[in-house]
């Protein structure tokens, strides 16, 4: 008996010290299999957002065990199988004991299986959508170079490379590339994207997928630079050419300029060209001729003959971005030494910036018009056979006038479209005009006259501040400014 009781005493210390134990244990709220970081691993950063949150959202992005769903799969198929083989015997005369021959009965096994695919499709439906909640937070937290660097630390590169690898929704795929554009926005952390084995490569291969929305973000701007873009203008642009290279690439993204749409995606496609165009390095260099051999020039005049005709028959305010990008693509092109001869002989294209340029109401395309403005000084430095075609175009003439006001704060804009003015003028002295052509001039020349006079004044301004700073005049750029003053004074004593 006393035995006994030393039994009962030691065993209620025991449960005693177990009981202190367990009290004096820190409470987690996490679960078993994501335990705390210890202490020395806690992250010491100053962000409104708790570090814990963020890390805890990325884990609720990884991509599901795929092994215990195909595990399901194939248990439930087993079943299938079963009931099918049921089903075959009862056709050949053997019927089911449950069913007695009711084919109403016969027919649950098919209604149970409609039953199980629903649930499953309910299920998956409440995965995705919880899914996008989590990404869409981090998406807006990616925007904070804070936040950005916290999620780059915990692997959220890797983490949506995987799901961009094995996911089949296209808005898990939008979300995906939202996230990554985001990131590569912040110069600091566009090295973690480039160095993440294989997701430039990944990152490249969405352009094939036919989804609007993944192509956009694929393509998304973001202070005026695209994730492909993005990488094309920093210190690792040659890798980013590399992978885009591929004529299969180059066409694909033609091809979506050419046959998409939605605007938004244009815009944002000759973005992506536009920053190509624009680069004077490697990039321009592998990337220009083979961009040019399938058809970049003809590409480029026919998305600005659609926009054309879109501007003239209606006036979509989102739609004048998307001309400008263009006019910007097209006018890089034909600032090039070596391939703006293709795009500057165009009579097509020189007839469509004249149209633009002619427009009585410039405000809502004002932009486009100075673009056009240094796209016609490039086309006729390059092709002078144009100059006769427009030499007595006297709306043309006025549409350069009514163009310098929306260029003052674009000195090299204000010269280009000066130095076709003087051009034009130019013709004057070198020919023989009638009576008619001369008072025309005069008209243009007198309702215009602020303008001129101010600008004038405004570009002398300018010139006598770079004469301070340089040693030697701008006289070359001057130049057009006098012989179109000259020929005012012509004009004024024929």
């Amino acid at each position: 008996m006393e035995e006994d009781d030393e039994v009962k005493q030691r065993s209620k210390l025991e449960e005693k010290h177990s009981d202190e134990r367990r009290e004096e244990e820190p409470q987690m709220d996490c679960p078993s299999h994501h335990p705390p970081p210890p202490p020395d691993e806690l992250f010491d950063i100053d962000t409104t957002v708790d570090p814990s949150y963020v890390i805890s959202l990325i884990r609720k992005l990884l991509p599901t065990d795929s092994g215990s769903e195909e595990c399901d799969e194939s248990t439930e198929l087993r079943h299938m199988n079963a009931k099918n083989a049921v089903q075959a015997r009862s056709g050949d005369g053997f019927v089911d004991a449950a069913s007695k021959g009711d084919p109403e009965r016969m027919d649950t096994g098919g209604n149970r299986n409609e039953s199980i695919s629903m649930e499953k499709d309910k299920a998956s439906s409440s995965v995705e959508e919880a899914w996008e909640e989590h990404g869409c937070v981090l998406w807006d937290l990616a925007a904070s170079e804070t936040h950005a660097e916290l999620m780059v630390q915990n692997l959220i590169l890797q983490v949506l490379h995987a799901n961009l690898l094995v996911s089949t929704s296209d808005r898990i795929r939008e979300i995906c590339l939202g996230i990554i554009g985001n990131l590569a926005c912040h110069e600091s952390l566009l090295k973690h994207v480039e160095s993440t084995s294989g997701l430039v490569n990944t990152l490249v291969g969405q352009l094939f997928l036919d989804d609007t929305q993944c192509l956009t973000e694929v393509c998304r701007q973001e202070k005026s630079y695209l994730i492909l873009t993005t990488g094309l203008y920093g210190p690792g642009c040659n890798f980013w050419a590399e992978c885009l290279q591929s004529d299969d690439i180059l066409r694909r993204i033609l091809w979506i300029a050419e046959n998409t749409l939605n605007p938004h995606l244009i815009d944002k496609s000759v973005g992506l060209l536009l920053a190509i165009l624009e680069d004077q390095s490697e990039v321009g260099k592998l990337l220009i001729p083979p961009l040019m051999t399938l058809g970049l020039t003809s590409l480029l005049i026919n998305l600005l003959s659609f926009e054309m005709s879109k501007l003239i028959k209606e006036r979509i305010q989102e739609r004048s971005s998307v001309l400008e990008m263009i006019l910007r693509a097209i006018e890089a092109l034909s600032a090039s030494d070596t391939h703006s001869k293709e795009i500057c002989s165009s009579k097509q294209l020189f007839h469509l910036v004249c149209d633009l340029m002619k427009l009585q109401d410039k405000a809502e395309v004002a932009a486009c018009c100075v673009t056009a403005g240094v796209l016609i000084a490039n086309i006729l430095s390059e092709t002078v056979s144009f100059i006769p075609e427009v030499s007595q175009d006297f709306s043309f003439l006025e549409g350069l006038f009514s163009t310098l006001p929306f260029a003052s704060d674009d000195l090299e804009a204000r010269r280009a479209i000066w130095s076709v003015i003087a051009r034009l003028l130019a013709r004057v002295n070198e020919s023989e005009i009638d009576t008619f052509c001369l008072r025309q001039y005069v008209l243009v020349l007198l309702r215009n006259s602020d303008i001129i006079e101010d600008d004038l004044l405004d570009i002398q301004l300018e010139d006598s501040k770079e004469e301070s700073l340089n040693s030697f005049p701008p006289q070359g750029k001057s130049s057009s400014r006098a012989i179109a003053v000259s020929t005012f004074i012509f004009l004024c004593f024929c």
